[in-house]
């Protein structure tokens, strides 16, 4: 039996935007719109629904593993005690995770 030359793989670096439609409602005196505004933009409104619009991708780079776990550190920092094998474990999304190919 003809043995399969092992795959070269390369680490992609997806970066996405998820968005939400936010609504908020805000009591103002008559003629005071803007006062909802100032409401909203300093966090003091009461959510009142919002909606998954999507996610959008707006960049993908190729990374090494070394950079990838540094950035893992950065972003997750609650795991930099972590081994490097238990790092892509649970953040790193491996070929053989999603496919049987």
């Amino acid at each position: 039996m003809e043995q399969q030359p092992e795959k070269q793989m390369e680490y992609v670096l997806v970066e996405t935007m998820s968005t939400h439609r936010m609504r908020y409602l805000v009591q103002v005196p008559k003629g005071k719109k803007d006062y909802a505004l100032d409401t909203v933009v300093m966090n003091e409104a009461k959510e009142f629904s919002q909606e998954w619009i999507g996610e959008n991708i707006f960049n993908a780079r190729i990374v090494s593993e070394e950079l990838a776990l540094q950035m893992c550190d950065e972003d997750n920092d609650y795991a930099k005690t972590w081994s490097s094998d238990q790092k892509i474990k649970v953040f790193f999304t491996l070929w053989e995770d999603k496919s049987d190919e």
